[in-house]
């Protein structure tokens, strides 16, 4: 889905960087406006979108299995969860870095907003936080507590 974008971006900028240099500011850019674009669309097609390694029914590091057992455990449902497998597609895996300004997969996102990684994930979910934001944007149901009088 994204490698032509991205390898067309990555080779014009590969082709420029002697004249340009390794470390001039110009050249730290490698995600084009059209790739950034298609991560933007990817990101907004769904409620939830998850950029992991491997699948949701095959994980390919602990990382990924860790995010997922979490949104199973909040029963997100799969129509509302989209996963993109960053290692059939390497540029994927270094534009969604650069796209999100976060060093690390897996990540995600909930209604187009990076929400984290694996540890901020973890955390949130500890806290009560992730149950929150997924009821404050209407992937799982909101629980009622029944008042007692």
């Amino acid at each position: 889905m994204f490698c032509s974008v991205l390898s067309s971006s990555v080779s014009s900028l590969s082709r420029n960087a002697l004249s340009v240099g390794w470390r001039t500011p110009a050249f730290r850019r490698f995600l084009s406006d059209e790739a950034r674009a298609k991560i933007h669309a990817a990101v907004n097609e769904h409620p939830v979108v998850l950029f992991m390694k491997g699948t949701a029914e095959m994980p390919q590091c602990g990382f990924s299995r860790a995010v997922i057992q979490v949104l199973d455990m909040h029963r997100v449902p799969s129509k509302k969860l989209r996963t993109y497998n960053v290692l059939e597609d390497p540029e994927l895996r270094g534009g969604i870095k650069e796209f999100s300004d976060w060093p690390t997969i897996p990540q995600l996102y909930v209604n187009g907003q990076f929400v984290g990684g694996c540890d901020i994930l973890l955390s949130m979910h500890q806290s009560g936080e992730l149950e929150a934001l997924l009821e404050k944007h209407d992937i799982i149901p909101k629980i009622e507590s029944s008042s007692q009088s």
